[in-house]
C-alpha cells in the first residue's frame, strides 16, 4: 500500500503537465478579448473629407492569440495521452478553457465587425445593442456544444457536430482577410451585416446539430481513414498559396463537405 501511494504522489505532477498547456489555451483566449476590445473602432479622414471608419490593426493580433491557442489545445490533449494522465478535471478544464478561448473570443470578433458594419452606414454608431447581441449566439451554442460533448462518450474518435476549435479559427481568420485581401468583393462581403449575422447563425446550429465530424482520432490507423485529412491538408496549402488567409474559410467549408460527405457513402 505504501508503494502504491508513492507512486500515485510521483505522478501527480506529470498530471498537472497537461492542465497548465490548457491554462496556457485560456490564457492566450484572454489575450485575444484584449486584443479585440482596445483601443476599438477607429476613424480616419479621406482627402474627400469623409469619415473612414476601420477595425483597429490591433484585432489581428488576436487572430494570432486564438491560432496559438489552438495549437495548445492540440497539445494538450497530446500531452495528456502521451504520459497516460487523462483525468476527469483535466477533460472539464479543456472545455472551460476553449469556451473562452474559440468562444468568447470570436464572439467578440464579430461583435466588432457588425459594429464596423453599422458605422459604415448613417448614425450607425447609434446602433441598438439588440442589433449586436446576436454576436453572443456564437459563445453560447460553443459552451452548449462543449457541455454536450463532456456527457457524450460516443465522440471519441467522431465529433456530433463542429467542433468549436473550428469555429473559432474560421472568425479568428476574418479580420486577416479583411487586413490582407485586395479583393473589394470580400472586403465589402466583411462588411455586409446580413453576412455576419448569416455566418453566426451557420455556424452556431453547425455546433449545436449532430451532424457526424470527422477526427483527428484513429482507433487503428489505415490509408483510407488519414485520407480525409490528407485531403483537408492539401486543400489548406493550396488555398493559402492561391488565396492567402481566404484559405481558413475554405478549408472549414472543406472540412464539413468531407465530413458529411463521408458519413453519406458509408466510408
Amino acid at each position: 500500500m505504501a508503494a502504491d501511494a508513492a507512486q500515485d504522489w510521483n505522478k501527480i505532477p506529470m498530471k498537472q503537465i497537461p492542465n497548465l498547456f490548457t491554462l496556457l489555451n485560456l490564457l492566450f483566449g484572454c489575450l485575444a478579448i484584449v486584443c479585440i476590445m482596445q483601443p476599438g473602432i477607429t476613424f480616419t479622414i479621406d482627402v474627400n473629407g469623409d469619415n473612414l471608419v476601420e477595425l483597429p490593426q490591433r484585432i489581428t493580433w488576436a487572430s494570432l492569440f486564438i491560432a496559438i491557442a489552438a495549437s495548445i489545445d492540440f497539445l494538450d490533449g497530446f500531452m495528456a495521452r502521451l504520459l497516460k494522465v487523462p483525468s476527469e478535471m483535466g477533460k472539464q478544464l479543456d472545455s472551460l478553457a476553449d469556451a473562452v478561448s474559440f468562444g468568447v473570443a470570436p464572439g467578440l470578433i464579430a461583435y466588432e465587425f457588425l459594429r464596423l458594419c453599422y458605422a459604415q452606414q448613417a448614425d450607425g454608431l447609434d446602433v441598438g445593442m439588440i442589433w449586436l447581441l446576436p454576436a453572443f449566439i456564437l459563445p453560447c451554442a460553443g459552451a452548449y456544444r462543449l457541455a454536450r460533448f463532456n456527457i457524450d462518450p460516443s465522440q471519441g474518435y467522431s465529433f456530433k457536430g463542429v467542433p468549436i476549435p473550428a469555429v473559432g479559427l474560421l472568425f479568428a481568420s476574418f479580420p486577416l482577410v479583411y487586413w490582407y485581401s485586395n479583393d473589394e468583393h470580400v472586403i465589402h462581403l466583411l462588411l455586409n451585416k446580413w453576412f455576419w449575422y448569416a455566418a453566426i447563425l451557420i455556424a452556431s446550429y453547425l455546433m449545436v446539430s449532430r451532424l457526424p465530424m470527422l477526427a483527428l482520432k484513429f482507433s487503428q490507423f489505415s490509408v483510407k481513414k488519414a485520407t480525409p485529412f490528407l485531403i483537408l491538408a492539401l486543400v489548406t496549402l493550396l488555398g493559402g498559396l492561391s488565396f492567402g488567409w481566404l484559405a481558413v474559410p475554405i478549408s472549414f467549408i472543406a472540412y464539413v463537405v468531407l465530413s458529411l460527405t463521408i458519413k453519406q457513402t458509408g466510408s
